[in-house]
């Protein structure tokens, strides 16, 4: 990864572009995993309580440049390997919370205003704990980790995503959980894992309950499979944002000669898998950092992200895996700026996309928009 750019300021704005700048930025979130945002002293505090012997070292500052060294693969399947550390740790009540609580408290230091936080309850059961007890640990520990930063004076929500491995079969059972809990912190449901052979029409069952009940979701795609998947998850499976959604970029064909790092892309022709999901305003929950790392995108140069938010597609920015990617929302974004040129409009844009995307009440998101996201960006603009 690159050293964090230098300072930019462009025309009329007040603030320059720092990462401490950035860190004030009010920023929202939709996708953040838990497994893969564990401080690495923490994983090592963890292992020592639960007997896990098979970290590759007990150093802080090496345990993280392992992750991120593992990480940077170029394979989604590869990548994924590296949660096998954070997961073994991460199966006893205590630990959950923790966790949880943590992974509040280091948003929130950076800014974060509003996360969604998703995790796969069923890949933390191995010592007997049932679905509803890793449900409500993460949820304790959410609630906890809200209250500190608020009495540390950083301000946030955050809401719960509940995960179903699209490789195993019980997306119907999570959910079921995912409704249950939905007035305790659960606010949506989604499907993740390696895309190759496991394609989201597995779960429709699923996906009828949810729809049955109300409950929006989320599906990973359009991240290792390509189009194909991206198509599956919108016209198949109903999922209302799409976890990555990189490869639309594959139904967009530009003009012979046009830069597409160009403000203006007129002349652009979208299939029609692209024009259904610029149309109907589907959000792309895009992680720069991590889409390199899992090869969707060969560089942060190639990724199609300033193309998409050219051509007004519903663009955002996330973390994904903050401890694989050693990152954090302010490094995703200070990435942006240096290779894309974007100023402080740019972002409170993506940060207003993602706020209208998030899945709590309508309400609820026009109090963040108007009561801290426009307010904060208006000061570093001026």
């Amino acid at each position: 990864m690159s050293a964090d750019p230098a300072s930019i300021t462009p025309a009329g704005q007040t603030e320059p572009i720092t990462p401490s700048t950035l860190r004030l930025a009010p920023k929202v979130v939709l996708h953040d995993h838990l497994d893969g945002g564990l401080r690495p002293a923490t994983i090592i505090d963890l292992a020592r309580e639960s007997g896990y012997a098979e970290l590759p070292t007990e150093d802080p500052e090496q345990l993280g440049r392992w992750f991120v060294d593992s990480a940077n693969a170029g394979s989604l399947v590869q990548y994924l390997r590296t949660f096998g550390h954070t997961v073994a740790v991460m199966q006893t009540l205590g630990a959950l919370r923790r966790v949880a609580r943590e992974c509040v408290e280091d948003l929130a230091a950076d800014g974060v205003v509003y996360a969604e936080v998703r995790f796969a309850p069923e890949l933390h059961l191995e010592q007997g704990l049932t679905l509803d007890e890793v449900v409500g640990a993460v949820l304790a520990g959410f609630d906890e980790g809200q209250r500190t930063a608020a009495a540390a004076g950083h301000r946030i929500v955050v809401g719960c995503l509940v995960t179903a491995m699209r490789h195993a079969a019980r997306s119907t059972e999570i959910a079921e959980l995912a409704v249950r809990f939905r007035c305790d912190g659960v606010v949506g449901f989604d499907i993740a894992g390696a895309e190759a052979g496991n394609p989201p029409t597995r779960h429709l069952d699923a996906f009828d309950y949810l729809r049955a009940h109300c409950m929006r979701y989320t599906i990973h795609a359009g991240e290792a499979f390509g189009l194909p998947s991206i198509k599956e998850a919108i016209g198949y499976c109903g999922a209302d944002r799409l976890g990555h959604g990189v490869r639309v970029i594959d139904d967009i064909t530009l003009p012979p000669g046009v830069d597409p790092a160009a403000d203006s892309l007129a002349g652009a022709r979208l299939g029609d898998v692209a024009n259904y999901v610029r149309d109907k305003r589907i959000p792309l929950e895009l992680c720069p950092s991590s889409n390199v790392q899992t090869g969707a995108v060969a560089d942060l140069a190639s990724h199609p992200f300033n193309t998409l938010a050219r051509l007004r597609f519903r663009v955002t920015v996330n973390t994904d895996n903050r401890l694989m990617g050693d990152t954090t929302m302010s490094r995703e974004c200070a990435l942006l700026a240096d290779q894309f040129g974007y100023g402080w409009n740019d972002f409170e844009r993506f940060a207003v996309n993602a706020m209208k995307s998030a899945f709590i009440p309508f309400d609820k998101r026009m109090e963040l928009i108007d009561g801290v996201l426009k307010p904060g960006y208006a000061v570093l603009i001026g």
